[in-house]
């Protein structure tokens, strides 16, 4: 399997960072290509702890717009998958492991997971009222497409993660959508 990287802001998980954390080990315990980075604004002895129980990496950066930290904890990562943990709700062990074998396949670049693909109409009204999404999803990308989209705007916080998903569906990027709903893969290509 492919190397992968699970970033989690805990800005954005909140509360729930340790049932990710605990849905991301369960799913990784017997892969060792895996590796988990923690981000934070502040540091707090409990991450010391998380870091320790589930082999985490914890990236503490005051003053940083969430756009800013993603990127800061991509770049500190080697992995070929980055996988961003943007939902504030866990994710369940069997969609990571139902995950895994497609990050083997070269004809996908990114994943989107825990949440349907939004409608072109749907993204065109979002763009235009400028609105963000309600509850963004994980979203697993190919480090070369990552780098290919320059990233995440590193002035942005909340919004990162919108502007982020609207350059990613208007390129031409392969993307699938996997949702707890429905265990078969769902297939888009956005062109």
């Amino acid at each position: 399997m492919k190397s992968v990287c699970f970033i989690i802001d805990t800005c954005v998980t909140g509360a729930q960072l340790p049932r990710h954390l605990q849905s991301i080990h369960q799913a990784t315990a017997d892969r060792s290509t895996c590796s988990l980075q923690i981000v934070s604004l502040n540091h707090d002895p409990r991450l010391t702890l998380m870091e320790q129980r589930f082999a985490a990496q914890c990236i503490t950066l005051p003053d940083a717009a969430l756009g800013a930290r993603l990127n800061h904890a991509a770049n500190a990562s080697q992995a070929e998958w980055l996988v961003f943990a943007l939902h504030a709700t866990a994710l369940p062990v069997t969609l990571w492991r139902s995950l895994f074998p497609m990050l083997d396949s070269y004809a996908i670049d990114a994943v989107v997971l825990g949440s349907s693909e939004p409608t072109l109409p749907t993204r065109l009204l979002q763009r235009f009222l400028a609105t963000t999404l309600q509850s963004p999803p994980y979203i697993a990308v190919r480090r070369t497409w990552l780098e290919r989209l320059g990233g995440f705007d590193p002035d942005l916080d909340r919004s990162a993660i919108h502007d982020f998903l609207q350059r990613l569906h208007a390129c031409p990027t392969r993307i699938h959508t996997l949702n707890p709903d429905d265990t078969p893969l769902s297939t888009g290509h956005i062109a």
